[in-house]
């Protein structure tokens, strides 16, 4: 596994189109977040690539840079139905950061084997030598499996 990328996956007892249905949604990103920093968020449910929703953050939650409270557009790059979610994130920060998070979901014996992952490794090479990423670490990913269990099953 790449240094630039973190996957964890756990099993959820709960089949794949609910979990998805979650994923889809902005205020169950709110919901499952581990970090903290998802305040509340705004959109419609997500059905495809290129949808978008805003995220309100406050990175105060993190206590790694004053960056106080923001708001992110989530934009979805890759979508396969009850399978597969991908986003990326833009906000005040230029040029985008570029990096990658999201869910590969599998039917499992106990109903849905969910790995998550967050991947910086097409930042841009102005973030490179900064020491920000990752912003999440691997740990957080797996809380927020935990959370996405508690809220499914």
């Amino acid at each position: 596994m790449s240094t630039e990328r973190f996957e964890v996956s756990r099993e959820i007892a709960a089949p794949p189109e609910k979990v998805f249905a979650l994923l889809c949604d902005p205020a169950g990103h709110v919901l499952i977040d581990s970090s903290g920093m998802l305040q509340s968020a705004e959109g419609d449910p997500v059905r495809k690539a290129g949808d978008e929703f805003v995220v309100h953050m406050d990175r105060e939650s993190l206590n790694d840079y004053p960056m106080g409270k923001y708001d992110v557009t989530v934009i979805i790059t890759e979508f396969e139905q009850d399978a597969h979610i991908q986003w990326t994130i833009h906000g005040a920060i230029r040029p985008p950061l570029r990096h990658l998070y999201g869910y590969r979901l599998e039917p499992a014996e106990t109903g849905t084997r969910v790995t998550s992952y967050y991947d910086w490794s097409e930042i841009d090479e102005a973030y490179r030598d900064k020491g920000v990423f990752p912003v999440i670490p691997e740990a957080g990913l797996r809380a927020t499996l935990g959370i996405l269990a508690r809220n499914v099953e």
